[in-house]
């Protein structure tokens, strides 16, 4: 639970959130959403739930609201509250990633509406899109591959997902320093969560991203790269089956196209005996992603 115990103070607090203390002083004469415990000398104290409140109405006030609205909409939508579970905010990230992983898997979208609505309330939106999106998405992948879930329950989850990272991707600044990137499934795949998931992290990184998941055929793939000036071919591969028309895929385009950086994810290759493909594999954790990404920049 929240702790409700004086832990800060105000000197503390205007340091954390980047606020005037006077400011602080001020908000809490005027509105009162919230009442600072008092140590024996008479000075203000905040809690845990006291952070998290503040928190919500600064992200508020930073998206064009007044502090006025700011506080009537929290009175309203009721967010902070003291029956949340949670002690931290990464606490409550895995708390909310729990819940909108378990209201998708049940099919209640608006419910899932509903929990990133609180979370982007709270949270910056690199978080939100890191640490629940991403991480929502790659439990998704990970109970499809285990046939913990059904079809449906993968194509429900990953759909809703997809729609909020194409929304995510219209607010997204891009560096036109950087090469463009073309993402396909590899030939036969049907599994594209790992790509779509590297998508948005190479997007978030201000890559010009052109993510085309599953259903292109390897023959148009060339065309594409040649009509869109990508630089960058990332493909994936997670079923053995599909390795030999992946690993075709990847030669023909490296010969023919010998700028052309190449990358595959996928658990297909990495399970190869052959070193020579391990010169294409760029994840297994996104600190990895980030290694190839300063290569591929350097070379670039």
């Amino acid at each position: 639970m929240a702790s409700t115990d004086g832990k800060y103070n105000i000197k503390a607090i205007a340091k954390m959130l980047d606020l005037q203390p006077g400011t602080l002083r001020a908000w809490e004469r005027r509105y009162q959403f919230i009442e600072p415990i008092r140590n024996q000398a008479g000075h203000r104290l905040y809690s845990e739930e006291h952070v998290l409140i503040l928190k919500w109405l600064i992200n508020k006030v930073n998206h064009g609201f007044t502090i006025g609205q700011a506080v009537d909409l929290l009175k309203k939508e009721q967010e902070p509250t003291s029956k949340r579970s949670v002690s931290t905010s990464e606490d409550y990230t895995a708390q909310l990633t729990k819940e909108l992983l378990c209201a998708l898997l049940s099919f209640n979208e608006d419910k899932a509406q509903q929990l990133l609505n609180n979370a982007f309330s709270l949270f910056s939106f690199e978080k939100v899109s890191t640490e629940i999106l991403e991480t929502t998405l790659s439990k998704v992948a990970a109970l499809w591959k285990e046939a913990e879930i059904t079809k449906a329950h993968e194509h429900f989850a990953s759909t809703f997902i997809r729609v909020k990272i194409g929304q995510i991707y219209q607010g997204l600044p891009l560096n036109t320093f950087l090469p463009k990137v073309l993402l396909v499934c590899g030939p036969g795949e049907t599994n594209d969560l790992e790509l779509l998931s590297l998508s948005l992290f190479l997007r978030r990184k201000g890559f010009s991203v052109l993510y085309l998941g599953e259903g292109i055929p390897a023959e148009d793939v060339e065309l594409i790269l040649n009509e869109t000036d990508a630089s960058i071919f990332i493909t994936s591969c997670t079923h053995e089956k599909n390795v030999a028309n992946t690993q075709k895929l990847l030669l023909t385009l490296e010969e023919k196209k010998r700028a052309l950086t190449i990358g595959v994810v996928g658990s297909a290759f990495w399970q190869l005996q052959d070193n020579k493909w391990t010169r294409y594999l760029i994840e297994k954790n996104f600190d990895d992603v980030n290694s190839w990404i300063k290569k591929i920049i350097i070379d670039n």
